[in-house]
């Protein structure tokens, strides 16, 4: 978006009464932010929607100002942006009716061609939800997606942390501007989330973490992904309304089962005995509903079988080796995966009694 143009959709943006939807309507029956600006009183009328008091806002000068300081900020910051027609703009939020207009970035994010889904829950997390989050996330790492979330306390800030212990792009979607962290005692992961991800808004720098910010904010979380997750939940909280939006806009929602008796499953539990979102047991689940594609069918089989059980370091060698071969003799198996004899027969019967690999006549082994 060249210069000018920025200028001028910050300051349509705030124009009283005008909000992404009426924006992003705007801008494409006039053609860019600018020429909303230059179009003729009859003109801008004739638009669905347009009335007088519109017209008559538009014509208010105070919107340039605030447009001017927002842009001083950006151009001073280094702030990267993505407008709802540009190529890198999140693909699933431009079908977004109520996307916004413009996204703030910083850091490293890179969301072409990736698969999205967002981790959502309490920010009170249980030990239960601790262990959930993180398996699931390493589980899901052959896969490579990107795992968004709102960047707060509990469930948010597991997932965030999760995704970066294993090598895998994160981004927090804020609720304020990129001139601060919330919550503060998070700014010790800042760093860190930049080289792997970062932060994405449609705030200004003037706008505070308030709370109608976070219910926006989560329309984002909810519209830019395949699939909102939500870990654990009350019966009330913020993580069911990203749920609700994601249904909203026809995405897929998992919820993690819990106890009936525990207070953070009850929003989970409830989601799924309404029907509102897939029971989520383990990654398989979700790799299953979502039917990701996987590069080839070697490396779907060799995936799922890892999400299924655990396998030592050996066991995984000889497995990785059975997925390229298909079927071979157990000595030559000993010989390419330098074993001694004595150890690939206690190795083998391990994986036997596991389930991934079977006996065949003439000591050959083949993959299940």
């Amino acid at each position: 978006m060249l210069h000018n143009e920025l200028f001028y959709t910050l300051a349509l943006l705030k124009v009283e009464g005008i909000g992404d939807v009426v924006a992003k309507k705007l801008i494409k029956h006039c053609g860019s932010s600018t020429a909303v600006f230059q179009s003729s009183k009859k003109s801008l009328i004739a638009i669905d929607g347009i009335g007088e008091f519109l017209y008559k806002n538009l014509q208010e000068k105070a919107v340039f100002q605030l447009a001017e300081k927002e842009l001083r900020f950006i151009e001073k910051e280094h702030i990267s942006y993505s407008y709802f027609e540009d190529a890198f703009y999140p693909e699933r939020l431009k079908n977004c009716v109520d996307g916004p207009t413009i996204l703030f970035q910083s850091g490293t994010i890179d969301l072409q061609n990736k698969k999205l889904i967002n981790i959502v829950g309490t920010r009170q997390i249980t030990a239960y939800g601790i262990d959930f989050t993180k398996k699931l996330i390493s589980d899901l790492a052959p896969l490579n997606p990107v795992i968004v979330s709102g960047f707060a306390y509990g469930v948010d800030i597991v997932a965030h942390q999760a995704a970066m212990q294993n090598n895998l792009q994160t981004v927090g979607v804020l609720a304020h501007g990129l001139n601060q962290i919330y919550p503060k005692s998070h700014k010790k992961y800042v760093s860190q989330m930049e080289q792997n991800g970062g932060f994405m808004t449609e705030f200004w720098s003037t706008s505070n973490p308030e709370r109608e910010n976070f219910i926006k904010r989560n329309r984002i979380v909810a519209g830019m992904c395949e699939a909102t997750i939500v870990i654990e939940s009350a019966e009330k909280g913020g993580s069911l309304i990203t749920a609700s939006i994601a249904n909203d806009y026809n995405r897929d929602v998992f919820a993690v089962p819990g106890r009936i008796s525990d207070k953070f499953s009850q929003g989970c539990n409830n989601l799924i005995k309404t029907q509102r979102a897939h029971l989520l047991n383990s990654a398989a689940d979700l790799i299953y509903i979502l039917n990701w594609d996987i590069v080839s069918k070697k490396e779907s089989k060799s995936i799922q079988k890892q999400l299924f059980v655990s396998l030592t370091e050996d066991e995984q060698k000889i497995y990785n080796y059975l997925i390229n071969k298909e079927k071979e003799f157990m000595d030559i198996i000993a010989l390419d995966c330098d074993f001694p004899i004595f150890k690939i027969s206690s190795l083998l019967l391990n994986m036997e009694l596991k389930g991934v690999i079977r006996p065949l006549p003439g000591k050959l082994f083949e993959i299940v």
